[in-house]
């Protein structure tokens, strides 16, 4: 595994663009392996999205990656996850901030994550279950806010909960393609800048898509 986990770092990510040196360290770090079905694992380190259980995917390297490259994280940050899936993301993110809280809408993967990272000794990370849409307003301001699944427009929850300055990346459009966007709040408002065309699964809850 570590020859395709190498192979995926110069390949995938600093072939196309990924040049934070904290970032690469993080993906080289963590086994992406050991976050997927085991029927998976052949395919852990593909360029590509793979399927969890409940119609659930873990985002191919490369978007973990960007986002959290685009984050800007330096190590001190507070950051929300929203989509925990695997917990693969979650981990990654560990490795570059202070705290990190990861909400999932499933019951059965926030257990199943919540477990495996314990196990994997990631101890920065606590993992959540309920509506991602709401944010998590009891450890606001977030420094940084991944959304690990695709809205029709930014909840406003999620705006509310980040902190000055702070950070907020989210895939935003139809269920088919959405666009990446990172909004960081200024005073008085928010500045908007757009990343290429993504795919994910739909954010579901209260303030997104509806079940």
């Amino acid at each position: 595994m570590e020859e395709a986990q190498l192979k995926m770092i110069q390949t995938q990510l600093e072939l196309r663009g990924i040049a934070d040196q904290a970032v690469l360290k993080a993906m080289a770090m963590v086994p992406r392996h050991l976050f997927v079905p085991v029927e998976m694992r052949p395919y852990a380190y593909e360029d590509r999205a793979l399927p969890l259980t409940e119609g659930q995917t873990i985002s191919q390297p490369f978007i973990v990656a960007l986002m959290a490259q685009t984050l800007t994280l330096h190590g001190t940050e507070r950051v929300l996850e929203i989509g925990t899936g695997s917990g693969y993301a979650a981990a990654v993110l560990s490795l570059l901030a202070a705290e990190v809280y990861s909400i999932e809408r499933s019951r059965l993967l926030a257990d199943t994550a919540r477990l495996r990272l314990q196990d994997l000794g990631y101890a920065k990370v606590q993992v959540f279950w309920g509506d991602g849409t709401n944010g998590l307003p009891k450890y606001k301001p977030y420094d940084a806010i991944s959304v690990a699944a695709a809205s029709p427009w930014v909840p406003q929850a999620l705006r509310e909960q980040l902190a000055k300055n702070g950070r907020l990346i989210i895939p935003v459009g139809g269920i088919g393609e959405q666009l990446l966007l990172l909004m960081t709040k200024r005073e008085g408002g928010f500045s908007t800048e757009k990343f290429g065309g993504v795919r994910f699964v739909p954010l579901v809850g209260e303030h997104a898509w509806k079940n």
